[in-house]
């Protein structure tokens, strides 16, 4: 690692957890990378995501949203199609776009909504947007009727949490420039909803670990209640 990393690693006491907001200045005041560095949360959770049963997976807006523009495609046709022009999609189409992603590899996108009866046509391209992380999901809120509410929370701040193979949870919350009020709002709603997804069947200690870094920064370990 760098002199500047070393640097603001020198500046956090390892061995400790900090309250939330503490945590969340120390990352702010410690950030050293020449762009607005993305501020993340990382969870390690007491589930066996190998049972279907204690899978945690969702959604959340978060207040002050995350710092990022990101470019919504909506694949729907007639007045579903219009919809999501009149809220603001980056792009819309049908056939005519799955099209262009077989044929040219197409994915100038970050977000990827659908409407229930376009899923058929969505699978098509199941294999190419699936490892992307890019396939609409009812669970995530991107297969749905209500074109204007997806569009408008999608470039609104919401942002999807999910667990790893490895039971970890991975998620942006913010960009450092936001300061410590506004991202520890953000932080608030996505631990919420995090805990809130605690499945019935886990048992013990819930929230094993939870720290909070910034791109390039040093990752800080957070106070939690038992959960």
């Amino acid at each position: 690692m760098g002199k500047k990393y070393e640097n603001a690693k020198s500046k956090i006491d390892l061995t400790k957890s900090y309250l939330p907001a503490d945590a969340i200045k120390l990352v702010v005041d410690n950030a050293f990378a020449k762009f607005d560095e993305t501020v993340e949360l990382h969870v390690r959770l007491g589930v066996d995501g190998r049972q279907a049963d204690q899978q945690v997976r969702g959604t959340v807006v978060l207040p002050n949203g995350t710092g990022k523009t990101l470019r919504v495609l909506v694949i729907a046709k007639g007045a579903k199609a219009d919809e999501a022009v009149a809220a603001g999609a980056n792009y819309v189409g049908a056939e005519d776009i799955i099209t262009k992603i077989t044929a040219n590899g197409w994915l100038d996108f970050d977000v990827c909504i659908t409407t229930p009866d376009m899923m058929g046509v969505i699978g098509r391209v199941a294999k190419i947007l699936g490892p992307k992380g890019l396939m609409p999901n009812p669970k995530s809120g991107t297969v749905t009727n209500d074109i204007t509410k997806a569009v408008q929370d999608a470039k609104g701040g919401k942002v999807e949490y999910r667990l790893d193979k490895f039971n970890n949870v991975h998620c942006i919350f913010g960009k450092v420039s936001f300061g410590v009020d506004k991202l520890l709002q953000n932080y608030e709603t996505l631990i919420g909803a995090i805990i809130k997804a605690k499945p019935s069947a886990a048992k013990g200690t819930y929230l094993k670990n939870v720290a909070v870094a910034s791109t390039m920064g040093v990752g800080v370990t957070v106070q939690q209640v038992t959960a």
